[in-house]
């Protein structure tokens, strides 16, 4: 296949998705909240939503023109160890290995099986040849190189076992926000997306903000009013309701509106349905917070994205196709096997 070929197949796939008949999208909700209750057919729709963005023949075309992707003569073996923390996390690598011209050995997460597995065999539908590219195993063994995501734990188990291979090994990374005082009710709203969609499973969720004073989060949660139905989601609110009993216990201070928690910790990784804050001085102090757990980090969102280097609030669940995880450019390493 030539990679005009390749490219084509993912935009037809987009198609396919852009006009999928609600009896065929109804079916495929039930199933995968079946699979997993965190996947509710609203997550599903913006994991989808989020694919549509970049399905697209001229954006795949511009994406990878910096690549010299001539026919690969020797398709290598990737292997993929898929996340499962939010819908179809795992579906950019899998693109970029086929798209590379190698071929994709997937091994998806319980989590996420039915999602990853119907993208698959619609796009196989869609373009026959992939069949011959595409491998879901059990046991990822002896490929000539590997993509893997998880956890800081299970990084360091697939360092043993792939450390020798070619690999991109990804471990926990956390999103933060940045406020300036100066946020209105609708940047707020915004804001809450970045926190809750997904209901904070992923990476690029926003799981701490640093805020100028204490003041202005009476104002968050005051504005967020709205998000309130995560509320209705039971996973959701069993992990709402441990959390503040376990603070409450503990007679440690907390703000709270029924649905979300603000605790102030140096921390990074807040539990679900909980937003750590922290206050910062000056521009200064901020700039060294942020220096400090630069490492950590997978992306900053700010009002407009005043803050160098950030999203605007509402985006961070929107990454373009270049905006690797972890900053690794997986299509640089695929191309260099």
């Amino acid at each position: 296949m030539t990679l005009e070929e390749r490219i084509d197949a993912f935009a037809r796939l987009g198609d396919f998705i852009e006009k999928i008949s609600s009896e065929e999208l109804s079916d495929l909700y039930r199933r995968v909240e079946n699979n997993n209750n965190w996947f509710t057919p609203e997550q599903v729709k913006n994991s989808l939503d989020a694919l549509l963005l970049f399905l697209n023949k001229e954006k795949l075309a511009d994406w990878l023109f910096k690549y010299d992707l001539s026919e690969v003569r020797n398709p290598k073996s990737v292997g993929i160890l898929m996340a499962g923390n939010i819908p179809a996390v795992g579906f950019h690598d899998m693109m970029c290995v086929l798209l590379s011209g190698h071929r994709a050995n997937v091994k998806t997460s319980s989590s996420d099986q039915i999602l990853i597995n119907w993208l698959i065999n619609k796009l196989i539908s869609i373009e026959p040849r992939f069949g011959q590219f595409i491998l879901v195993e059990e046991m990822l063994k002896n490929k000539d190189a590997y993509i893997a995501t998880g956890s800081d734990n299970s990084a360091r188990y697939f360092d043993y076992y792939f450390g020798k291979y070619p690999n991109i090994i990804r471990k926990n990374r956390i999103s933060v926000g940045i406020l300036d005082g100066s946020e209105t009710k609708e940047e707020f709203l915004e804001l809450a997306k970045d926190v809750f969609q997904y209901y904070g499973l992923g990476c690029r969720n926003v799981s701490k903000i640093f805020v100028p004073n204490r003041e202005i989060l009476i104002s968050f949660l005051d504005s967020i009013e709205d998000f309130r139905e995560v509320a209705s989601n039971h996973k959701y609110f069993h992990n709402y309701e441990y959390n503040k009993s376990i603070l409450l216990v503990n007679r440690e201070m907390h703000l709270d509106n029924g649905f979300l928690i603000l605790q102030e910790s140096k921390g990074l990784v807040s539990p679900i349905s909980v937003l750590f804050y922290e206050v910062y001085e000056s521009q200064n102090d901020l700039n060294e917070l942020i220096f400090s757990v630069n490492d950590k980090i997978q992306c900053i969102v700010s009002n407009n994205g005043w803050f160098q280097g950030s999203l605007p609030f509402g985006k961070a669940q929107c990454p373009a196709l270049d905006e690797y995880a972890d900053g690794i450019d997986t299509m640089a390493f695929l191309k260099n096997l």
